[in-house]
């Protein structure tokens, strides 16, 4: 039986920082307060021994108090910084007003692929406030900005170095705690050194760039530094549109499924070498550290970082219902240090999918293997089908687009996936050292890196990968509601049988129709 005792109080964290740092400062307040009275009720019930009365009765008194006053606290803080953010100087600066900005990014440049390439190619790029200049009026202000510019010099910036430049102010596009979008007038100025250990992350990513580039076929050469690092400055644009339509794009950033494969094999390496368990353990920390300052210390890898070490916690111990206590403490402590991880898609995907690998899938492994499926087939469709479902709502309401080959896609890559993570990272390793050595490890990663192009590209190239649905909210929620119903439906034979029947036929007629039609 899983431990569900910490679940309410993530949920509850988790819904009051949105409410907070989605629907104003106001609206965290009053949360606050609601918090607060249901809070002292349940003290009261308590105190007065009512709640006493029967054991149900106490603990859920307690829970609710302790609940409560958790929520409260989140819901202060995440008020207490959108207020911060609400009165930035930095927003009374008028819209057609040129600023004098000096800021430090704080992940590399990504490029928005749907503005073309060159010299004309959007890049977007977020940082941290230091100061900006208006009228001759200097302000000191930290906050965080996010710069939308072209130019090839704005896609060479290098996290860590603080740059300058004039800009105008616009409004943030999303309610994340962003102070305001910054349009630059000119390009950028370096104005500080790079910090030691970001130089040295920087000359590892490079150094592994480069040794693709020697020992690997350009598309594969582009793709591995995105699987293992998630350094995309050299993946094509054709390449990434293929592993969006085939349901593969999370493998192209840095997830928690790389710090498990990494630590994974660090541990396995200590317990050949025969080290104690204090010994493994720092170990697995140097790596974990290591990991998170080449692949960038932003929000998105500090959350792949938690999310890992919450998966790799729960195989380790072999105890599944252990596994939900440490998500929910990973979720209470992100938010607590990063508020604004409440309101962004990547952390809402990252935790279900790690959710949905602890929990469901499982259970839907023994399900499997009790009707006679071998052990890996099982375990690959249940994790496959388990992500794939989770996330599809979100992924609707987020661009109206599903991959109606994802789950197939991702079942068919899984072999792969960690044989390239660990061939790459000891490549990474050795590049600075002794790059012929990275070369011939690279070397031995070009087959699994052709099954995972192949599988890419021909599932991109399928009729109908790419299914067009309403998106939104309306269309996120309607999603939710036909996923829930389907795997509830799914518990019955007959219901698998007139699914899998439909399914084989779309699949005779419609597919080489689609080709037909296409051609």
């Amino acid at each position: 039986m899983l431990d569900a005792r910490l679940l309410p109080a993530a949920l509850t964290c988790w819904s009051v920082t949105i409410l907070a740092v989605g629907a104003g400062w106001v609206a965290g307040v009053v949360v606050a307060l609601a918090l607060v009275v249901i809070a002292f009720a349940a003290w009261v019930l308590l105190w007065t021994g009512i709640a006493h009365r029967s054991e149900r009765g106490r603990v859920v008194a307690v829970a609710v108090l302790g609940t409560a006053v958790i929520g409260s606290g989140f819901a202060v803080a995440g008020a207490w910084r959108e207020h911060q953010v609400s009165v930035h100087p930095l927003r009374a600066v008028p819209a057609a007003a040129t600023v004098s900005v000096v800021m430090e990014p704080v992940d590399d440049p990504k490029p928005v692929r749907s503005s073309g390439s060159g010299a004309g190619r959007l890049w977007v790029l977020r940082g941290e406030l230091r100061e900006f200049r208006y009228r001759d009026r200097s302000v000191r202000a930290g906050g965080a900005v996010v710069v939308l510019a072209a130019g090839p010099r704005w896609g060479a910036l290098l996290p860590g170095r603080p740059i300058a430049f004039r800009a105008r102010p616009a409004p943030p596009r999303q309610h994340d705690l962003t102070v305001v979008t910054l349009l630059p007038v000119g390009g950028p100025t370096s104005v500080g050194p790079l910090p030691w250990w970001q130089s040295a992350a920087d000359s590892v990513r490079s150094d592994l760039s480069e040794a693709s580039g020697a020992a690997l076929a350009p598309d594969p050469a582009g793709l591995l530094p995105a699987l293992v690092v998630g350094d995309t400055s050299a993946l094509s644009d054709r390449l990434h549109r293929d592993f969006v339509a085939a349901g593969l794009q999370h493998l192209t950033v840095v997830s928690g499924a790389n710090f498990t494969v990494v630590l994974t094999a660090v541990l396995s390496a200590t317990r050949l070498l025969t080290l104690g368990p204090r010994s493994s353990l720092l170990c697995a920390a140097v790596a974990l550290v290591s990991f998170v300052i080449i692949a960038r210390p932003d929000p998105s890898v500090l959350r792949a970082a938690a999310m890992g070490s919450v998966t790799l916690l729960a195989l380790l111990t072999g105890r599944r219902k252990q596994a939900l206590p440490a998500l929910c403490a990973a979720v209470i402590g992100l938010l607590a240090i990063r508020p604004a991880l409440a309101v962004q898609a990547g952390f809402a995907l990252s935790v279900l999918a790690t959710g949905a690998l602890l929990l469901l899938a499982p259970s839907w492994a023994d399900y499997l293997r009790d009707r006679g499926w071998w052990r890996l087939p099982a375990e690959l469709v249940a994790v496959a089908a388990a992500a794939f479902v989770v996330t599809a709502p979100i992924t609707v309401a987020l661009s109206g687009r599903l991959s109606g080959v994802a789950v197939v896609a991702n079942i068919l890559v899984a072999p792969v996936i960690a044989p390239i993570t660990i061939l790459g990272a000891v490549a990474a390793v050795a590049a600075p050292c002794w790059p012929p050595l990275a070369e011939m490890i690279l070397h031995l990663a070009a087959p699994p890196l052709w099954w995972l192009l192949r599988v890419a590209t021909e599932a991109a190239a399928v009729p109908g990968s790419v299914i067009t649905v309403p998106g939104g909210s309306s269309g996120g929620l309607v999603a939710a509601v036909i996923v829930a119903a389907g795997v509830w439906a799914l518990r019955w034979s007959g219901v698998r049988r007139i699914v899998f029947a439909a399914a084989l036929g779309v699949l005779i007629v419609q597919f080489p129709l689609a080709v037909w039609l296409s051609g």
